[in-house]
This record gives structure tokens, sequence and C-alpha cells, in this order.
């Protein structure tokens, strides 16, 4: 009976041994080994088999797993003004109040899994301690019109990269990847007024930006309206251009020819000019305004030589 019980005691140890002796990592996962509390080896996924339990222990680490922390005001927590003030409750640099919550989100890199396990559970507490005190210097620095206007744009990008190196002289091995801001309101006893000026602001903006929309079309169209007038009047210049330098030229070639014909013939002027005349002298004759003279016209012109008749006398 003791022979058996101790082979069946042996087996059992045997068993307990090569039991504890493997340890299988999973894929998307890291496995540190460490002996005696000492970091000896990392291995990959698959099974790992070692020095038994008490020499030799794998610490597996989720390298493809994303890990999130939840930091700042929570909306269990009561806003209330007291002698404490409650988590994520910041003051701005213009000293108003604001309450902030945010969800950081972090990885371990593959590389560096060796660094993540020396802190083991501190490792979330770290990073978010880290996270708190760049979120409450950002929210000092700036105004509060910015914290709540812009805080939801400009914060998530500015806090990840300032967390992740703020957190690279630790040696944590971490690689923090997104900051979402999931509250960022003032306290409950202002909150309606700042809804107020919130709303003031977008109608002030909602303004200026119909105003500029309003201006650039006018520009347009003022700029469309001077571009036609230009170019009308530029298509009028040179149509009246065109008219003046063809009765310029049809003139000169009338003049040459004018000239060409007197030379041959002197009269040709004075019958050109009667011919013209004649007609306009006929019409105001029609209407009694002129007497014609055409009984004193001479070679030399109009040849008036007796003077005026003496009045009757009586």
């Amino acid at each position: 009976m003791k022979r058996w019980f101790f082979l069946v005691l042996l087996l059992l140890v045997l068993a307990f041994t090569a039991w504890t002796s493997m340890a299988q990592v999973e894929p998307g996962e890291r496995g540190v080994v460490m002996r005696f509390g000492r970091v000896v080896n990392t291995v990959g996924p698959g099974l790992y088999i070692g020095l038994p339990w008490g020499i030799d222990r794998v610490e597996r680490v989720a390298v493809d797993r994303v890990r999130r922390i939840t930091l700042g005001f929570s909306d269990s927590e009561s806003d209330d003004f007291g002698p404490t003030v409650p988590p994520g409750q910041l003051l701005t640099g213009d000293h108003n109040l604001v309450n902030v919550q945010l969800v950081l989100e972090y990885a371990v890199n593959d590389e560096e899994a060796t660094r993540f396990v020396l802190y083991g559970d501190q490792a979330d507490g770290l990073v978010g301690r880290v996270a708190e005190t760049a979120l409450a210097e950002w929210v000092a620095g700036r105004g509060v019109d910015e914290v709540l206007l812009r805080g939801k744009e400009t914060l998530p990008r500015w806090l990840v990269a300032e967390t992740q190196k703020r957190v690279e002289p630790y040696g944590l091995g971490v690689h923090v990847q997104v900051a979402n801001v999931s509250h960022l309101y003032p306290p409950r006893q202002v909150k309606d007024a700042f809804e107020a000026v919130t709303r003031a602001q977008t109608n002030i903006l909602t303004q200026e930006f119909e105003a500029r929309q309003e201006a650039d079309a006018r520009w347009s169209e003022a700029q469309a309206y001077k571009f036609r007038l230009e170019k009308m009047t530029d298509v009028y210049a040179k149509g009246v251009k065109n008219v003046a330098q063809a009765e310029a030229d049809a003139f000169r070639k009338r003049l040459s020819l004018m000239e060409q014909v007197r030379k041959e013939n002197p009269y040709y002027l004075a019958a050109l000019w009667w011919d013209e005349m004649t007609k306009v002298y006929a019409a105001m004759r029609a209407a009694g305004r002129i007497d014609l003279l055409d009984n004193r016209l001479a070679v030399d012109g109009i040849d008036i030589l007796q003077s005026p008749i003496a009045p009757k006398k009586k």
C-alpha cells in the first residue's frame, strides 16, 4: 500500500510540475517570462514550456487590445459648490469652472511588453494621472469661451500628443491612440447662462457668415456689371473710332477728288455748293425766312453794288 501511495504521489507531483511548466500564449498576446520575479525572456503566440511553478511565471500581455480609461467628471457626482471640488471640475484661465470628462485609449507596444509588465495594475492609474495633469494644464491656460466652444475639437489631439510625451520617461511601453471628450459643460448652477451666451455667439457667427455671403454675392455682381460695362465701352469706342476713321477716309478721298476736279474746272466747287445750297434756300424761302440772291451771283462771288432804294418822299 505504501508503495502504491508514493507512486501515485510521485505521478501527481510530476503531473503538477509538467502542468505548471507550460503556458499557452494566445494570438495577439505577448508572453513575458519572469524567473524569480526577474524578466528573462519574451515569447510570441504558442505553447511555452519552462521551469515549474515557483521558478518561472509567464505574464501574458494583450498587445492588440485597446485599453480605455475614463477620466474627469462623472454624471453621478454632484457639482454643487461646496468645500470639496468634484473630480473633473477644473478652473479656466479666466477663473470659471467647467466639468470635463474624457475617455483615453491606449495600447501596449509589442516590442515593449516587458516594460508594461513591470508596472502591472498600476499602468492604468499612471496613464490616467498623467492625462489628468495635462488636461488641467490645458484648461487653466485658456478662457472659458475657448474651452467650451473649441474644446471638443482641439483638446483631443493636443491631449494625445502631450500625454504620450509625458509618459515616455516612465518607460511604460504604451502608445496613446485616441482621446474623446464625452462631457464638457459648465456647472449646473451657471449652465443656463452659458447656454444663452453660446446661443448668442452662435447667432453672431451665423449673421457674420450670412453678411459675408451677401457681401461676396454683391461683390461678384458688381464685378460682373463692371466687366459688362468695360466690354460695352470697348465695343462702343471701337465702333465710334471705326466710323470716324471711315468718315475721315471718305472725306480725304472726296477732298482729293475735288481738288483734282477744281484744277480742271475752277467753277466746279461753286456749282457744287450752289447745287446743295439751293435745296436749303428753297426750303428756307418756302418758310419765309430768306430771299434768294441768285441774280446777284457773278464769277467772283456775290456782286452787290447798288445801295438800298431811298424811301419815297411824301
